[in-house]
Parts: structure tokens; sequence; C-alpha cells
């Protein structure tokens, strides 16, 4: 049975051989996937930015910005709007890839935003833009498609005014769920997962829930190429317990990790909420080996320094390889 790594590879001959989309296997060993490694804390693959904190979302002229503030990644939406799915268009995806060989960018994941205001769970359109999105990681060359579920999404339950229902009776959280919700995303996933496999791309829940929650759904859908893309300052924000959750997961079932910190723009200040270093040792711990993802612009007008200065914090603190 092959490893994750092989079969990038091979399904990307394939791709290469059936269309004129681009050779995945020319891309993989920057896709943001899993390496090998002898030693289990090999470190995170790099650091990347989502590109609404880079600039314009979906603009490849932000690039060389990224590689000005020592970025090695970038997460790239799929489009704006509903109206304007932009990685749809084989120009923008060309544009990437030449400017990101120039500057030495790597794609790791794209980004399906879209899906907070038009909920996987309710909208048929929903499922296309995953469609898409897992079409346009390939041309990219990207590992990872993130799945949003915040807002109109947002899988947890309403009681009555709206507001959500902690069921915890420990000091983190743990939320009711909408089950016809979860179902019907479930449902989906399991119509999608398979195309997603067949790619070499990874889908990514990015949400409210707990780890425990997020791994309930993977067991429904029933396939690794389903995880979890963690992101420490929400779940921190959310009530739950950041380091457990990060070893309850395991390096299997993390696609991507997004630092950010509702407290600061500077990470590691001392207006940190988020317990990093409790992190970072939770994901030393797993052998965590994909990207970490910046979540942050920096202060008012001071996007270089504060990047610059942000990205070599994060190196220093998480292991990178």
């Amino acid at each position: 049975m092959m490893d994750r790594r092989d079969f990038v590879k091979h399904t990307g001959v394939v791709l290469a051989a059936a269309s004129s989309v681009g050779s995945l296997a020319a891309c993989s060993e920057g896709a943001g996937g899993a390496r090998e490694a002898s030693d289990p804390h090999v470190g995170a693959a790099g650091i990347g930015m989502c590109d609404w904190n880079l600039g314009s979302m979906c603009d490849p002229e932000q690039i060389p910005k990224a590689a000005e503030a020592d970025l090695e990644g970038i997460q790239v939406s799929l489009g704006r709007t509903p109206d304007e799915i932009v990685l749809r268009d084989p120009s923008v995806r060309a544009r990437y890839l030449e400017l990101g060989r120039q500057h030495r960018i790597t794609f790791h994941s794209v980004a399906l935003g879209l899906l907070n205001g038009n909920p996987l769970a309710e909208q048929p359109r929903a499922a296309v833009w995953l469609v898409d999105a897992i079409e346009a990681a390939v041309a990219l060359g990207a590992g990872n498609v993130l799945m949003a579920f915040f807002g109109n999404g947002d899988l947890r339950f309403r009681g009555e005014g709206g507001a959500f229902v902690n069921e915890s009776e420990s000091g983190f959280a743990s939320f009711r769920l909408d089950e016809a919700k979860v179902t019907s995303v479930v449902e989906t996933l399991e119509q999608v997962v398979p195309r997603a496999r067949d790619a070499g791309v990874v889908l990514g829940l990015e949400n409210t829930i707990s780890a425990a929650q997020n791994l309930e759904i993977i067991e429904r859908v029933g396939s690794e190429w389903l995880q979890v893309y963690y992101d420490v300052g929400n779940s921190t924000g959310y009530g739950y317990d950041v380091p457990g959750e990060l070893r309850m997961l395991g390096n299997d079932r993390i696609c991507e990790v997004h630092l950010k910190d509702w407290g600061t723009r500077l990470l590691g200040s001392d207006e940190a909420t988020v317990d990093m270093a409790a992190a970072a040792a939770a994901l030393n711990d797993i052998g965590y080996d994909k990207w970490l993802v910046l979540e942050t612009s920096g202060r008012e007008d001071r996007f270089l320094e504060d990047t610059r200065r942000n990205v070599a914090w994060a190196r220093q603190t998480f292991k990178t390889a």
C-alpha cells in the first residue's frame, strides 16, 4: 500500500497524461503534505500566510510581497464572492505558478471561506465550489483545501435567542451540534471525498466545534482524506483544550495549522491569550510535519516589519524543518 506522498506523485503522473491542468508530481515536493522522516519531531514544513492577511484575495501579484516578508507559502482563496470564483481562470493559475517559481513561494492550500456565508450543509452550489477548490489545488500543487464553517455555516446548535448550547461539565467547552446540518455535511463529503482522494488533496474541516466532534465527522465519512484544519486562536477562544486536542488528533488527522492570537497581532507578545508554547510542545510531541499558516497581518501599516517578526518568532517557537 503506497503512502500519501507516493500516492500524490502517482496521481500527478496520471493527471498530467490525462489533461493539461499540470503535473501534480512536479509540484508535490511543495504541496504541504506529510513528509517521511526517521525523526518523529521533524518539524513543520514551512511558514505560510492566508491571502486575506497578505493583501487582496486571489491576487497573484501579492506574491513578491510574501517573499519580501520572509514567508515561504500562501494559502490562496478560491474566490472573493459567489460571482468571483477567481481560481477557475487558467490564466490566473498560470500567473500564480509563474510568480511562485520566481519568488520561491509555495501554494500549500486553497481556502473556501465562501462557505461561511454559503453553507455546505444548505447550498448545492457550495459542493460545486468544493470540487472547484480541489481542481485549483491540483493546478497550484497544493495539498489541502480548507473548508470553513463559521457564521452561517456554524455546525453548533442554536438554542433560545440564538445562543449556542454549551453542555460541558468540565473546564473546557463542549457545544451541542446541529445534527441536521452535520448529517448534510457528512452526506456531501461522502460524495466529494473520493474526488479529493483521486486528486491527492486533503479536505480540512475548520470550524467552531471540538476535536472529538470533528473526529466523529471524519469517522462517519470514513476517509483519511478528510482531516482537521486546526486554528489555535479560534480553539482557544471557543474554550477548547488546545494542547490536548492537538495530541488527540495526532499528525495524521491535522492537515494544517492556523497561527493567530485574538489578543494581539504580534505572536508571543505580553498581550497574548493563546498558550503558543503549549501548542508548540503538543505539535512537537505528535511529530507535526505540515504547514504553519499565519492568520495575522501585524499592526496597521506595519505589515512587513510585523510579519517578519512573526515569521521569525514562529520558526523559533515551532520547530521547522
